[in-house]
């Protein structure tokens, strides 16, 4: 079935009337994304009039008519740019001023003399060019690069820039070629791959957002509010698959509970103690090594698994935690107490996570029963004990973390 190129126009029409009503819908759905969305919603405005002023473009005069709808098209792509630029809380406000400005210049001194070249032909390289860097944009993007459907909405961008600068370079070719009636082939072409690029675009760029937000639920519910180190839950499925992918690498791990910390919050109160563990958990952070994956266990209970790192340097990264955080403790403005960590270092011979957690806690709780602020390494084979209960005690302490 062939459809006429007035029928395709009232396609893009509509689709893209659609597509811009989605998007100012999802913008209540997404609040800390209702402005680029916003923005995107515009440039869809602004592609629409550019159509409607294109299939009324014969009641003005020819180079006024192209040159207004080649300049609103391109306000829309230029949208399109600053919408995705947004995503990293960029924009290009002044540059698409001057971007705009040039191209009014153009179709004013060249369009007048050479309309149909300028509209056929010329007026795709901006275009191409804006698209071209969308998609370069949004390869970059901080926001966009774990995203499954940032791949998606290059190729759209991308593929779009392609088209025309097929249309500025190797239209002109086949003209020269086979006459003038492959503009009009060039032109349904065109209208067919704008339909596609009016859904698709927008609805890649909303995949983005849903799967931004997806992912900072997700994040939300396995990290610990106060201190924003990873949870129980997290620390268990990540630690998990950490000693999965070890393969011959060492791996350590470091137990600490900051001391008297019940005395710090009876005397101080809970909000003293909260800087407390936020202080010790941005020490830890610090000094643990860019790859550790640090836990808050519950209370004042933290621990930390050390991807390839062996026994000695698990040692003098858990030494340096406890000097600086006792440091950091005792000159923190806001404070009204010092505070210390005792750390217990697992065992060599421990490769299991269960095994681990039992062999750090003894040696745990052997720092404790030597005077605190210090860290002790677990002996190979050992037995955990708590000093002040039966072993049974502590292995279903160590079962409870792992179920958890």
């Amino acid at each position: 079935m062939q459809i006429d190129l007035q029928t395709l126009w009232y396609l893009t029409v509509g689709t893209l009337l659609v597509s811009a009503s989605l998007l100012l819908w999802e913008r209540q759905a997404h609040p800390g994304r209702a402005r680029v969305l916003g923005i995107l919603a515009a440039a869809l405005f602004a592609f629409v009039l550019g159509c409607v002023l294109a299939m009324n473009r014969t009641h003005f005069e020819a180079a006024l008519g192209m040159g207004a709808v080649n300049i609103l098209m391109m306000l829309g792509y230029l949208l399109v740019l600053n919408a995705v630029a947004g995503l990293d809380g960029h924009r290009y406000l002044w540059s698409s001023v001057a971007a705009l400005s040039f191209l009014a210049t153009a179709w004013a001194i060249a369009g007048t003399h050479f309309p149909a070249a300028f509209w056929n032909h010329v007026s795709s390289i901006p275009i191409a060019l804006t698209c071209g860097l969308t998609a370069w944009i949004l390869l970059r993007s901080r926001t966009a690069q774990r995203l499954r459907s940032r791949p998606i909405a290059v190729s759209i961008s991308a593929v779009h820039a392609v088209f025309y600068l097929g249309r500025a370079f190797i239209a002109p070719v086949l003209l020269q070629r086979y006459g003038q009636d492959i503009i009009s082939i060039v032109g349904k072409a065109t209208m067919y791959e704008a339909v596609l690029y009016s859904v698709a675009m927008p609805m890649s760029f909303l995949m983005i957002i849903r799967e931004e937000e997806k992912l900072h639920l997700l994040r939300m519910s396995q990290t610990d509010q106060l201190t924003g180190l990873v949870n129980r839950h997290a620390f268990f499925e990540q630690a998990s698959r950490i000693l999965r992918a070890r393969h011959c690498d060492p791996v350590s791990l470091l137990a600490f509970d900051l001391d008297h910390f019940k005395a710090i919050n009876d005397r101080h109160g809970h909000p003293t103690g909260d800087k407390v563990l936020q202080l010790f958990a941005e020490t830890a952070r610090e000094q643990a090594g860019p790859d550790a994956l640090i836990v808050r266990l519950g209370g004042e209970e933290f621990a930390a698994l050390l991807p390839r790192c062996d026994h000695s340097q698990a040692l003098s990264r858990g030494s340096a935690i406890a000097s600086r955080f006792a440091d950091a403790a005792a000159r923190a403005e806001g404070l009204k107490t010092g505070a210390t960590v005792s750390i217990g270092l697992a065992a060599p011979d421990c490769h299991d996570l269960a095994g681990m957690l039992a062999s750090a806690d003894g040696a745990l709780y052997r720092a404790k029963a030597l005077g605190r602020n210090r860290v002790e390494t677990a002996r190979p084979n050992e037995l955990p004990l708590h000093p002040s209960a039966d072993p049974s005690h502590h292995q279903l302490r160590v079962a409870a973390m792992g179920a958890s």
